[in-house]
């Protein structure tokens, strides 16, 4: 497990690549935050259904942020806003989890007009780099749903091997009509070490 003083030792890290900057988020970027989110709800319920419930209004996106920045300072969960160097147009967000056995899992989404042109494969290089060599971590995981295959492809672009497949949470034998939604898909384990 990675110690909390080292943690608490880490940067407050700006990343930057080619066309992305990836920093911690701060008060003022609240605004953007829920506009992404608010305007992404029905794509992202399955994937990040506690980040949709943190942040039901513009109100609780303020406190959420304070909350990443709290989590920042003592290490139990990196999370960094994604910008467009040229723009300044928020695109989404990605974070790094420290977990057991020096293992951290990475999970990231985009605002859908910036999906498809690359920035997930060139943000989570960023954060490969940032788990690796400032977190120094052994491991690497990013789980995502058997019916993504974009994530899929993001993950194998990085090194990333499919590890293993959970069974989907209600097996579709149980479904039924009376069922209030339906069976949510298989779960990919993706890794990668150092």
């Amino acid at each position: 497990m990675f110690s909390a003083s080292f943690a608490t030792d880490l940067p407050r890290s700006v990343l930057e690549t080619a066309r992305l900057r990836l920093r911690p988020y701060e008060v003022g970027d609240a605004a953007a935050f829920f506009a992404v989110l608010d305007q992404s709800r029905a794509r992202l319920q399955l994937s990040f259904p506690d980040r949709l419930r943190a942040v039901p209004t513009l109100a609780a996106a303020t406190g959420q942020l304070a909350l990443f920045a709290q989590d920042w300072r003592t290490g139990r969960f990196y999370v960094f806003g994604i910008w467009h160097r040229e723009s300044g147009a928020y695109l989404g967000d990605i974070c790094i989890m420290p977990q057991r056995g020096e293992q951290a899992e990475i999970g990231y989404y985009l605002a859908e007009s910036a999906e498809g042109q690359g920035y997930a494969r060139e943000a989570l290089g960023a954060i490969v780099e940032f788990g690796f060599e400032q977190m120094r971590a052994g491991r690497l995981l990013i789980r995502c749903f058997a019916d993504n295959e974009r994530a899929q492809q993001v993950a194998l672009a990085h090194g990333f091997q499919l590890l293993t497949k959970e069974a989907p949470e209600r097996p579709w034998f149980r479904f039924s009509f009376w069922d209030s939604e339906p069976p949510k898909p298989a779960i990919l384990h993706f890794t990668r070490t150092r």
